[in-house]
Protein backbone atom coordinates (compact mmCIF):
# COMPACT_ATOMS: atom_id res chain seq x y z
CA UNK A 1 0.00 0.00 0.00
CA UNK A 2 1.24 3.61 -0.41
CA UNK A 3 2.21 5.98 1.90
CA UNK A 4 -0.02 8.43 -0.06
CA UNK A 5 -2.98 6.00 0.20
CA UNK A 6 -6.24 7.87 0.90
CA UNK A 7 -8.46 7.31 4.22
CA UNK A 8 -11.39 5.39 3.70
CA UNK A 9 -13.97 7.64 3.06
CA UNK A 10 -17.07 8.62 5.08
CA UNK A 11 -18.58 9.57 2.00
CA UNK A 12 -21.17 7.69 0.05
CA UNK A 13 -23.63 4.57 0.44
CA UNK A 14 -22.82 2.00 3.07
CA UNK A 15 -23.32 -1.53 1.59
CA UNK A 16 -21.80 -3.28 3.81
CA UNK A 17 -21.75 -2.91 8.09
CA UNK A 18 -20.34 -4.39 10.70
CA UNK A 19 -23.23 -7.34 10.76
CA UNK A 20 -22.55 -7.95 7.24
CA UNK A 21 -19.09 -8.35 6.93
CA UNK A 22 -18.98 -10.76 9.98
CA UNK A 23 -21.27 -12.84 8.03
CA UNK A 24 -19.25 -12.75 4.99
CA UNK A 25 -15.93 -13.70 6.98
CA UNK A 26 -17.85 -16.64 8.43
CA UNK A 27 -18.87 -17.50 5.88
CA UNK A 28 -15.71 -17.64 3.85
CA UNK A 29 -14.24 -19.43 7.32
CA UNK A 30 -16.61 -22.19 6.40
CA UNK A 31 -15.98 -22.27 2.61
CA UNK A 32 -12.11 -22.91 3.41
CA UNK A 33 -12.78 -25.50 5.71
CA UNK A 34 -14.80 -27.33 3.30
CA UNK A 35 -11.84 -27.49 0.76
CA UNK A 36 -9.22 -28.52 3.30
CA UNK A 37 -9.54 -31.35 4.94
CA UNK A 38 -6.97 -30.86 7.83
CA UNK A 39 -6.53 -27.30 8.60
CA UNK A 40 -3.42 -28.43 9.96
CA UNK A 41 -1.36 -27.74 6.56
CA UNK A 42 -3.26 -24.45 6.54
CA UNK A 43 -1.85 -21.01 6.01
CA UNK A 44 -3.56 -17.74 5.88
CA UNK A 45 -1.46 -14.97 5.02
CA UNK A 46 -3.11 -11.02 4.68
CA UNK A 47 -1.70 -9.06 2.10
CA UNK A 48 -1.26 -5.11 3.58
CA UNK A 49 -2.67 -3.43 4.70
CA UNK A 50 -6.35 -4.50 5.79
CA UNK A 51 -6.20 -7.79 4.59
CA UNK A 52 -4.03 -8.62 7.58
CA UNK A 53 -6.58 -8.04 10.27
CA UNK A 54 -8.96 -9.96 8.10
CA UNK A 55 -6.90 -13.11 8.10
CA UNK A 56 -6.84 -13.14 11.32
CA UNK A 57 -10.13 -13.08 11.98
CA UNK A 58 -10.85 -15.40 9.72
CA UNK A 59 -7.84 -17.80 11.64
CA UNK A 60 -10.03 -17.16 14.56
CA UNK A 61 -13.21 -18.10 13.03
CA UNK A 62 -11.64 -21.45 12.02
CA UNK A 63 -9.45 -22.11 15.55
CA UNK A 64 -13.23 -21.74 16.69
CA UNK A 65 -14.49 -24.48 14.58
CA UNK A 66 -11.55 -26.76 14.70
CA UNK A 67 -10.48 -26.38 18.22
CA UNK A 68 -6.82 -25.51 17.09
CA UNK A 69 -4.68 -22.69 15.97
CA UNK A 70 -4.56 -22.23 12.00
CA UNK A 71 -1.23 -20.95 11.31
CA UNK A 72 -1.54 -16.91 9.87
CA UNK A 73 0.34 -14.31 8.85
CA UNK A 74 1.13 -11.00 6.82
CA UNK A 75 2.40 -10.69 3.12
CA UNK A 76 4.39 -6.92 1.87
CA UNK A 77 3.90 -6.80 -1.61
CA UNK A 78 4.85 -3.50 -2.49
CA UNK A 79 8.12 -4.24 -4.01
CA UNK A 80 6.54 -6.91 -6.35
CA UNK A 81 4.11 -4.45 -7.73
CA UNK A 82 4.25 -3.32 -11.45
CA UNK A 83 3.63 0.52 -10.58
CA UNK A 84 6.17 1.53 -9.06
CA UNK A 85 7.34 3.99 -11.53
CA UNK A 86 4.11 5.52 -11.64
CA UNK A 87 3.73 5.57 -7.77
CA UNK A 88 7.42 5.27 -6.65
CA UNK A 89 6.60 6.88 -2.65
CA UNK A 90 5.45 3.23 -0.82
CA UNK A 91 5.99 2.42 2.62
CA UNK A 92 6.78 -1.20 2.75
CA UNK A 93 5.40 -3.39 5.71
CA UNK A 94 6.59 -6.51 7.28
CA UNK A 95 5.85 -9.73 6.34
CA UNK A 96 5.46 -12.55 8.27
CA UNK A 97 5.74 -16.11 7.12
CA UNK A 98 4.07 -17.79 10.67
CA UNK A 99 6.72 -20.69 11.72
CA UNK A 100 6.87 -23.70 9.69
CA UNK A 101 6.74 -22.16 6.69
CA UNK A 102 4.62 -22.59 3.47
CA UNK A 103 6.31 -25.35 1.60
CA UNK A 104 3.93 -27.88 0.72
CA UNK A 105 0.92 -26.15 2.78
CA UNK A 106 -2.08 -24.81 1.10
CA UNK A 107 -1.97 -21.31 1.54
CA UNK A 108 -5.09 -18.83 1.07
CA UNK A 109 -3.99 -15.02 0.49
CA UNK A 110 -6.87 -12.96 1.88
CA UNK A 111 -7.20 -9.27 0.77
CA UNK A 112 -9.66 -6.78 1.30
CA UNK A 113 -10.88 -5.61 -2.46
CA UNK A 114 -10.12 -7.47 -5.53
CA UNK A 115 -10.60 -4.87 -8.37
CA UNK A 116 -7.85 -5.20 -11.31
CA UNK A 117 -5.75 -8.79 -9.96
CA UNK A 118 -2.52 -6.70 -9.81
CA UNK A 119 -1.91 -6.71 -6.03
CA UNK A 120 -2.72 -10.36 -6.45
CA UNK A 121 0.36 -10.68 -8.79
CA UNK A 122 2.44 -9.07 -6.83
CA UNK A 123 1.45 -11.39 -4.10
CA UNK A 124 2.07 -14.44 -6.02
CA UNK A 125 5.55 -13.03 -6.99
CA UNK A 126 6.26 -12.23 -3.28
CA UNK A 127 5.52 -15.84 -2.08
CA UNK A 128 7.65 -17.26 -4.48
CA UNK A 129 10.22 -15.74 -2.36
CA UNK A 130 9.58 -17.55 0.84
CA UNK A 131 8.90 -21.09 -0.93
CA UNK A 132 6.84 -23.26 -2.20
CA UNK A 133 2.89 -23.77 -1.42
CA UNK A 134 1.24 -26.99 -2.66
CA UNK A 135 -2.16 -25.13 -3.23
CA UNK A 136 -2.61 -20.85 -3.35
CA UNK A 137 -6.23 -19.72 -3.16
CA UNK A 138 -7.54 -16.28 -2.66
CA UNK A 139 -10.45 -14.89 -0.32
CA UNK A 140 -11.41 -11.61 -0.26
CA UNK A 141 -13.88 -9.63 1.20
CA UNK A 142 -15.20 -7.55 -1.69
CA UNK A 143 -14.68 -8.52 -5.19
CA UNK A 144 -15.85 -5.48 -7.43
CA UNK A 145 -15.26 -6.72 -11.00
CA UNK A 146 -12.92 -4.69 -13.52
CA UNK A 147 -9.96 -7.21 -13.89
CA UNK A 148 -7.32 -6.52 -15.92
CA UNK A 149 -5.57 -9.86 -14.92
CA UNK A 150 -7.05 -13.54 -15.21
CA UNK A 151 -6.88 -13.44 -11.61
CA UNK A 152 -10.35 -15.07 -9.54
CA UNK A 153 -11.16 -14.74 -6.10
CA UNK A 154 -11.47 -18.28 -4.67
CA UNK A 155 -13.76 -17.34 -1.75
CA UNK A 156 -15.75 -13.98 -2.11
CA UNK A 157 -17.69 -12.37 0.84
CA UNK A 158 -19.64 -9.93 -1.33
CA UNK A 159 -19.78 -9.53 -5.31
CA UNK A 160 -20.18 -5.77 -5.49
CA UNK A 161 -20.30 -5.01 -9.57
CA UNK A 162 -19.42 -1.35 -9.94
CA UNK A 163 -18.64 1.36 -12.18
CA UNK A 164 -14.82 2.57 -13.08
CA UNK A 165 -16.43 5.91 -11.83
CA UNK A 166 -17.02 4.36 -8.37
CA UNK A 167 -14.32 3.34 -5.50
CA UNK A 168 -15.20 0.87 -2.67
CA UNK A 169 -14.16 2.31 0.71
CA UNK A 170 -13.38 -0.26 3.46
CA UNK A 171 -12.92 0.30 6.84
CA UNK A 172 -12.38 -1.94 9.49
CA UNK A 173 -12.44 -2.15 13.52
CA UNK A 174 -8.67 -2.96 13.52
CA UNK A 175 -7.25 0.29 11.20
CA UNK A 176 -10.35 3.06 10.86
CA UNK A 177 -12.65 2.11 14.06
CA UNK A 178 -16.09 0.78 12.32
CA UNK A 179 -16.38 -1.90 10.31
CA UNK A 180 -18.12 -1.10 7.02
CA UNK A 181 -18.21 -1.25 3.42
CA UNK A 182 -18.89 1.82 1.39
CA UNK A 183 -19.04 3.07 -2.48
CA UNK A 184 -18.24 6.18 -3.07
CA UNK A 185 -19.08 8.17 -6.97
CA UNK A 186 -15.51 9.78 -7.68
CA UNK A 187 -15.77 12.89 -9.61
CA UNK A 188 -14.08 13.33 -13.00
CA UNK A 189 -13.93 9.77 -13.59
CA UNK A 190 -15.87 8.29 -16.63
CA UNK A 191 -18.40 5.40 -15.92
Amino acid sequence: MSVQEPEPSTDGRVVLDARDISRALTRISHEILERNRDAEDLVLLGLHTRGVPLAKRIAARIEAAEGHPVAHGALDVTMYRDDLRTHPTRAPHHTEIPPGGIDGKTVVLVDDVLFSGRTVRAALDALADYGRPAVVRLAVLVDRGHRQLPIRADHVGKNLPTARSERVGLRLEETDGIDEVRIVELEGVPA
